[in-house]
């Protein structure tokens, strides 16, 4: 079985997650530079077995050029996961431009990164990603063709947290069916650690599906305008005492790295699942949560309805359409619960064979095709 989860290079740099560990296998990893405009990209190709790859552009200011390899390595490899447990024609790529897209970002690095993307003539498609915006991604799609999650005006699908957090919230309904045997968080209390772009639409739909919410972030704006618009939710001061809360379901929204040693050990819920990416610090966490009977809904399968909303634009955006398609999330984090009870492991691990499973099929079915030709 392959982790998706990040990794670093016990034995040497990102070479050798690429060529040499069970980290790798990535299809293709392009360097991008151009000068005038003082664009440094990288672009990972992890898998086209399943179609053109689907993921965002990071825009971060790295430590280090090694550490924006690294990153794109890991979120391409994620990309991969995603898109096959959610049903798309895509395989897995992933983005990061190098710097702060404060100090940096121009329309000219925008299109300049724009040529490099089109220079791949549709194996990668680009969409949004931290630091780059749906503004973005209509100055890129001036030069590629290959642009997803740009905005409505320019015939894109727009701002993807919603559907994102509606993803979230039929994963999080699978988790109380198998975990209380009802689809529904009525008279569940839910954390929500972040309530930015994903996390208040979250919060609107367990309001409205009658749960009793508790919410933290680290800033003061997001959360007092939750409790302005939901009077009846509740605050606490950070994630560290959210956690310590009795709660029924813990939903990390913000950053990665949320369910760490300590943290596992902290909690007071007994179902995680929310809309961060990466939220496994690292390997053997999965463990510790299902040891301490603690259903955990994997982060990639449950955030997908981003991803879904971005592919569906690539056909000319349906809002309707898009929505069916992330419904199934509830059905795709159901099937992953009944294969981790049924194969006795964590769920981390059976949507990682799943994903897997779907993947070898689309090789061998593709091996068999070139054979018949």
């Amino acid at each position: 079985m392959t982790d998706v989860r990040p990794t670093t290079d016990a034995d040497g740099g990102v070479l050798h997650t690429l060529f040499r560990s069970d980290q790798g296998g990535h299809e293709q990893v392009v360097l991008c530079q151009d000068q005038e405009s003082g664009l440094k990209a990288v672009i990972a190709i992890h898998s086209t077995a399943l179609g053109p790859a689907l993921g965002g552009t990071r825009f971060y200011p790295y430590a280090s050029d090694e550490e924006a390899v690294r990153d794109a390595l890991n979120l391409s490899r994620g990309m991969s996961y995603k898109n096959a447990l959610a049903g798309l024609d895509h395989g897995g790529g992933k983005a990061v431009i190098i710097g702060d897209p404060d100090l940096i970002k121009t329309e000219e690095l925008l299109l300049a990164y724009g040529r490099f993307v089109a220079s791949l003539g549709g194996r990668y498609v680009t969409a949004c990603d931290v630091g780059t915006y749906v503004q973005d991604m209509d100055v890129v799609a001036r030069e590629n063709p290959w642009t997803t999650g740009r905005s409505p005006e320019q015939g894109g699908a727009g701002d993807s947290s919603v559907l994102t957090a509606f993803g979230v919230f039929q994963g999080m309904r699978a988790a109380a069916q198998t975990q209380w045997g009802s689809p529904t968080l009525r008279g569940r209390r839910v954390g929500v650690a972040g309530v930015g772009k994903v996390g208040h639409h979250l919060v609107d739909h367990l309001v409205a599906d009658g749960a009793e919410v508790v919410v933290t972030d680290v800033r003061a704006e997001p959360v007092e305008r939750i409790i302005a618009r939901h009077p009846q939710v509740t605050a606490v001061t950070d994630a560290e005492v959210l956690i310590r809360t009795p709660l029924d379901v813990y939903a990390p929204c913000a950053l990665g790295g949320a369910l760490n040693d300590e943290s596992v050990a902290a909690l007071t819920a007994t179902v995680v699942c929310g809309a961060a990416n990466n939220q496994l610090a690292h390997p053997g966490v999965e463990k510790d949560l299902a040891d301490r009977g603690i259903l955990y809904a994997p982060d990639y399968v449950v955030n997908a309805g981003g991803v879904i909303q971005v592919a569906d634009e690539l056909h000319g955006f349906d809002f309707d359409r898009a929505k069916a398609k992330a419904a199934t999330i509830f059905d795709t984090t159901l099937a992953i619960f009944d294969r981790a009870k049924a194969d006795g492991i964590p769920p981390a691990a059976a949507a990682d064979r799943l994903a897997e499973q779907r993947m070898a099929e689309a090789r061998a079915a593709a091996a068999a095709d070139r054979q018949d030709q």
